[in-house]
């Protein structure tokens, strides 16, 4: 036998609802109590009751693993810590609590004073605020379909579906009841309130966008259907599509298998909710069953900043990351929107993942995909935004020190690491006779550039350089000595074409007199 909704005499024919046992009631019926739950802070009579049975049930269950996984086999406890769970079992008691009075948890006196706190010296103007809020800040970022007076009604009361007389809803909603620490004569004191939205709404979940193009339409440039008719029609719609879905059905504690009406569809597979605990995504990487495991990653806005390489790691290569922006909060500008989508990027690259270029780009999500292997270290995990660069073949000034009068650069920071790589030809020739090779390719000149003997090893009389000893270039792409330079009485080689230096090879002079620097004593070598 099926009890009435709210009746409180049994849960009567257990059915699907969503994802969580319900009356049997209609599409309508369904939609209507969920919409309450979700997003008005009173409630009706008869949901308030429906609510109270139901959170009872799930006290009920929260404890005793065995019955939890009989009654509702697609609900997976089993990851939560001991004192998470008796947290959870605490809030299903709070919420079905035998204490029926509004002072348990007053609702409408909580938003009263959050708003004044929020508006401040403006509170005596919140009717003006909230129609500045709607038509200039979400109107402009494409939510035209709220329509003025349901969303002046949210920001005074906290009913956003008003689906009944308005009257009717004086329950007060104890699901969006939640706690904080706070600061009493010096202690921290634990306290329960209302700390959600006041500001944008719950009209942006389901009452902006709709399938059906019908639903959006204007009449004399104004939204034809509001956000909460939208939003009841969606709602209604996923509810229909649940109930349709023929995948495995936990009715009355057994679990069935029903056949797709439609031939060449295939049955749906069996599916498990598994909650994991609060500080899962900093501790999640270390158990190496979840690295590079999920396919896909929400993030709302509020907490991109868990967003981490450790989380990443537990994505697989090519798995999708999706990250709500900040386009609907009313209190932040432009600029301030545009800075928080670019930490976005910032911290999705620093993730491991990489912004998709086939989707068209949306203002409300951002979407990414996961690069490289999710199996390598968390700290290697950074994308770099742009090619690999590549070798110079000179290193820039601030990289080595200047040479000083007494000190010749060492040639392993000027010469070429590759064959492809030699400088060219018209950089080495010397322009003069009897003139060193400028190292103006590689650092500022100075005055007294030259290589000073005292640094090099001296030459002696029989150990002049050789061709053999040249830089590593090939012999087919060695060219004569003329092609370099116009034959001279007296030819340097250029420190360029000169191999990794050696112990008893010094680059002459050019000049039978000594350098700047050097001792008289120390003939210099010329090579014709």
């Amino acid at each position: 036998m099926t009890t009435p909704a709210g009746s409180g005499a049994g849960f009567g024919t257990v059915s699907w609802w969503g994802l969580s046992p319900a009356l049997d009631l209609q599409a309508e019926k369904r939609t209507e109590t969920f919409l309450e739950l979700w997003g008005n802070a009173l409630l009706r009579p008869s949901v308030a009751a429906f609510l109270r049975a139901q959170a009872s049930h799930l006290a009920n269950l929260v404890p005793e693993p065995d019955r939890l996984e009989e009654q509702l086999p697609w609900l997976s406890l089993q990851l939560l810590k001991f004192r998470e769970r008796d947290a959870l079992e605490a809030v299903f008691r709070f919420w079905s609590g035998g204490e029926k009075r509004p002072e348990v948890f007053p609702m409408s006196c909580l938003w009263d004073s959050r708003l004044r706190h929020y508006l401040g010296s403006r509170y005596d103007a919140r009717r003006g605020v909230a129609d500045w809020d709607l038509r200039m800040k979400l109107h402009d970022r494409g939510a035209q379909v709220i329509h003025i007076q349901e969303f002046r009604r949210w920001r005074d009361t906290g009913v956003a579906f008003e689906l009944r007389d308005l009257s009717a809803y004086h329950v007060p909603n104890k699901t969006l009841a939640s706690g904080r620490l706070l600061s009493h004569r010096g202690e921290r004191v634990a306290a329960r309130g209302y700390w959600g939205d006041i500001a944008t709404g719950p009209f942006i979940a389901f009452g902006i966008e709709a399938d059906d193009q019908s639903l959006l339409r204007t009449s004399n440039g104004q939204p034809v259907k509001t956000a909460s008719e939208i939003t009841q029609h969606n709602v209604t719609e996923l509810f229909r599509e649940v109930a349709a879905w023929r995948g495995p059905r936990a009715i009355q504690g057994k679990v069935e298998e029903t056949e797709s009406p439609e031939p060449g569809v295939p049955a749906q597979e069996p599916f498990t909710i598994h909650f994991l605990p609060l500080d899962s995504s900093q501790t999640l990487h270390h158990k190496t069953c979840y690295q590079g495991r999920f396919q896909l990653l929400y993030v709302s806005c509020g907490m991109v900043h868990l967003l981490s390489p450790e989380l990443g790691a537990c994505v697989a290569p090519g798995g999708n990351l999706v990250v709500e922006l900040a386009r609907y909060l009313v209190d932040l500008r432009p600029k301030e929107l545009q800075a928080f989508s670019d930490r976005v990027v910032e911290i999705a690259r620093v993730a491991g993942f990489a912004p998709h270029t086939t989707t068209k780009p949306s203002e409300t999500f951002a979407r990414f995909y996961k690069l490289g292997d999710s199996s390598r270290g968390v700290g290697d995990s950074a994308v770099e935004s742009g090619p690999a660069p590549s070798k110079v073949l000179t290193l820039p000034p601030e990289s080595i020190s200047p040479p000083q009068a007494d000190q010749a650069p060492f040639l392993e920071a000027v010469s070429p690491t590759q064959d492809d790589q030699a400088p060219s030809l018209e950089s080495m020739s010397p322009t003069q006779d009897d003139q060193a090779p400028s190292l103006e390719a590689i650092s500022p000149p100075q005055a007294d550039l030259a290589p000073s003997p005292k640094v090099t090893s001296p030459p002696q009389a029989d150990q002049a350089p050789s061709l053999e000893l040249m830089s590593p270039i090939q012999a087919d792409q060695a060219l004569p000595l003329e092609a370099v330079s116009p034959p001279q009485d007296e030819l340097v080689f250029p420190l360029e074409a000169i191999s990794p230096p050696q112990a008893d090879l010094a680059p002459s002079s050019g000049s039978d007199e000594p350098t700047p620097g050097s001792s008289g004593n120390v003939p210099s070598k010329h090579v014709t």
